[in-house]
């Protein structure tokens, strides 16, 4: 256990940021669990509106780095369009 204050408070800072980002790191893995499960490309293109914003806002959060948030849209992209109508 730390023995300074500051330590204590950020200890306390930590274990909430790390809630934090777990939960949007579930959001984001359900948001595309979701749109991969999709048959169809009407149904996809709703989802995939979901899961870009999902993975944006993460990436603003500095929870995913910016060149993976990019690589994680293009794959979903990519999935959409070889989906048959």
């Amino acid at each position: 256990m730390p023995h300074h204050e500051s330590c204590k408070k950020r200890m306390k800072t930590s274990a909430e940021g790390r809630l934090r980002n777990r939960a949007i790191r579930t959001q984001i893995k359900n948001a595309i669990k979701d749109l991969r499960a999709c048959k169809t490309r009407a149904e996809a293109d709703s989802k995939l509106t979901a899961a870009i914003s999902v993975v944006d806002k993460a990436s603003q959060r500095n929870i995913l780095h910016r060149n993976k948030a990019g690589r994680i849209k293009s794959q979903l992209n990519i999935f959409v369009n070889r989906l048959s109508s």
